[in-house]
């Protein structure tokens, strides 16, 4: 039996990984205004038809008395009407406080949920920036799912965001 085991273990630690994964940079930028605050950021997936498939990010002021934070989350409005007003929040791993001025970046495991449910096809991967006292922004990355390559796709906003970007790894 033991032998077995550590036979079946080998295996496993010779076979290539299948998982690949796809990365999500978001630059929040520094505005010279005079009242700042952190923009809240909701990033999602969503189909060829406009239909949201699935939260990726939703950052906001999670730590406000009574959970007060969310009800801001409607100034996002695009993601507020694809899938915010249906989702429970806080969502494990998708949910979390707003980000200071500066670079972010998140990594996805290709090989699970969402990414591994997702049918042929071509999607978006769609990030919107709301800031109090501030605008609102939305923009949208192109997604060819499954991917055959490596990938690369970016973009800038001009107001509440600053370069986005997403590479995907096989």
């Amino acid at each position: 039996m033991r032998r077995a085991a550590t036979a079946l273990f080998s295996t496993i630690l010779a076979a290539p990984a299948s998982a690949g994964e796809l990365s999500l940079t978001v630059a929040i930028p520094r505005l010279d205004v005079s009242e700042y605050h952190r923009p809240y950021l909701a990033a999602w997936i969503e189909g060829a038809d406009g239909r949201a498939i699935a939260n990726l990010a939703v950052w906001y002021d999670i730590k406000k008395r009574d959970n007060e934070g969310v009800k801001w989350l409607k100034d996002m409005r695009q993601w507020w009407r694809r899938i915010g007003r249906e989702t429970d929040l806080p969502v494990d791993g998708v949910s979390g406080a707003t980000r200071p001025v500066g670079e972010h970046r998140l990594s996805f495991d290709t090989a699970v949920s969402p990414f591994a449910g997702l049918k042929p096809g071509t999607y978006e991967i769609v990030v919107e920036a709301a800031r109090e006292v501030g605008d609102r922004e939305v923009v949208r990355l192109p997604l060819t799912w499954p991917p055959t390559g490596s990938a690369h796709a970016e973009t800038s906003g001009k107001l509440e965001l600053g370069a986005v970007s997403v590479n995907l790894k096989p």
